[in-house]
């Protein structure tokens, strides 16, 4: 008996072992592909030089939707479609126009950008005296007395010491989010944001805002300045308390229009039902042309299935590319995505979301079980020869995140972040500052873990 208990033991090692070394060669195959037969950097030369910026509503959001259609029905892939939206359109408007006054005539201009959802200044601008805070905390300490009709300025840097990037963005990020909303309940008749950036440059960075639940007639207007100018009007504030702040934007909120996600798929031939997404978000701010954000994202996702169909790989489960619409100022791509599957009773065992960037693949964070965690640990070696191997548990991605649910792991491609802010919702989000091959690398890891995703399934616990 012990005899043969050892047999079967040696045995299962062997089949095992014969497993992984499939596995090895397989994914080895994925990155030799991806590194030397990708069509991404191309596709993404199109969706940034040809299309440019693709904020949600806008003529070139449409063509991006044409165009990612296009590709992907070019790949030959079991089924192709648009999914129908609705989604919010604000407009810049002409470009806006700042300046810094010490003294009536002695004036410096200062570059800002309207913070998307903003509200317009009035047609001759505002101008008004500048109160300087560091937390949406020291504006309220401040009360209603010395905010009232003046420019809150909010200068609170991102925290240079943390090595996560988007650890310090999170922590810095409420001041833009949530400033116009706050600074407004204290009698404030504009809001100036220091940009979302590590970097010391001139380029000030838009991003979303919201106004909670403020009447129309309550609301400012909100715009953001570079790092380099943040700066230089603190150190001239502390100088001149009484300087004057003026700025003039004419950006506006639309009615809703349409607009769409873009899906396609690969069936499953042995578990069809069971549906495998990788995807980005298709929209971009309209300064840039999206590069990184997110186009690399949506090139990499449609790489995964291009990489798999010229390896004539038949998956055993459905894997299904999504570039979502709308995620920079509102989510209706990922939550329509997700009310659809819902409504079909479709099953998502696995999501991935390429959101971070182009930059050098470090590894992948998970939303799931411990269960789930202690097998997707055991594929790290996998990704050690391509230097991928930063697995941890944490969040995953936005468009994704309505999935959640029992029976599906959620996660994110980390590539590594020190410049990604840099370009994030500036005009240097461009082409140039992608590197082909650091973007190939991303998705040759995004391709193999899907592969493994495809192979092994999942446990089916609650996600914790």
């Amino acid at each position: 008996m012990k005899k043969n208990i050892w047999l079967l033991c040696a045995l299962l090692s062997i089949s095992l072992q014969a497993q992984e070394n499939k596995d090895k060669a397989f994914i080895n195959r994925i990155y030799d592909t991806a590194l030397s037969d990708s069509n991404s950097y191309d596709w993404l030369n199109h969706l940034s030089n040809q299309i440019g910026g693709r904020l949600s509503g806008s003529i070139q959001a449409e063509q991006a939707v044409d165009y990612t259609f296009k590709v992907i029905e070019d790949l030959n892939l079991d089924k192709v479609w648009k999914q129908d939206i609705t989604v919010p359109k604000w407009v810049r408007g002409t470009p806006e126009f700042a300046y810094m006054e010490l003294s009536p005539g002695a004036t410096t201009n200062i570059p800002i950008l309207a913070l998307g959802g903003s509200v317009a200044t009035p047609s001759l601008g505002i101008k008004a005296e500048l109160i300087e805070v560091s937390s949406l905390d020291e504006l309220k300490a401040l009360g209603k007395k010395a905010v009232s009709g003046k420019i809150v300025f909010f200068n609170r840097p991102m925290d240079p010491k943390m090595i996560n990037t988007f650890s310090a963005y999170s922590k810095a990020v409420d001041q833009r989010s949530k400033g116009a909303a706050e600074a407004a309940k204290y009698g404030a008749v504009g809001v100036i944001v220091r940009s979302m950036n590590l970097r010391l440059d001139d380029f000030p960075h838009t991003g979303g805002m919201s106004y909670g639940d403020l009447p129309d007639s309550m609301k400012i207007p909100a715009a953001a300045v570079s790092t380099n100018h943040a700066n230089f009007l603190s150190t001239t504030l502390a100088l001149n308390p009484s300087l004057k702040f003026y700025f003039k934007q004419n950006c506006r909120t639309l009615a809703d229009v349409p607009s769409h996600n873009v899906i396609g798929e690969i069936k499953g031939s042995e578990f069809p039902e069971e549906i495998i997404v990788v995807g980005g978000h298709l929209d971009s701010w309209d300064v840039g042309d999206g590069a990184h954000d997110d186009g690399a994202g949506c090139v990499q996702s449609m790489a995964v299935l291009e990489i798999l169909k010229k390896l004539n790989y038949n998956p055993k489960r459905t894997i299904r590319v999504v570039m979502f619409m709308n995620e920079e100022n509102g989510l209706r791509g990922g939550t329509a995505y997700a009310s659809r599957a819902n409504e079909l009773g479709e099953r998502h065992i696995f999501a991935l979301e390429s959101d971070s960037g182009g930059f050098t693949p470090r590894g992948f964070s998970f939303d799931a079980t411990t269960e789930n965690m202690t097998q997707i640990m055991e594929w790290k070696t996998y990704f050690e020869p391509y230097m991928a191997h930063s697995f941890t548990k944490g969040g995953s991605g936005a468009d994704i995140g309505p999935l959640k649910k029992e029976g599906i792991v959620l996660a994110g491609l980390r590539p590594d972040s020190q410049r990604y802010f840099d370009h994030h919702h500036a005009a240097t989000d461009t082409f140039d500052a992608v590197n082909k091959r650091e973007l190939d690398m991303g998705a040759a890891a995004m391709t193999a873990l899907v592969y493994l995703f495809d192979r092994y399934g999942i446990e089916t616990t609650e996600i914790k």
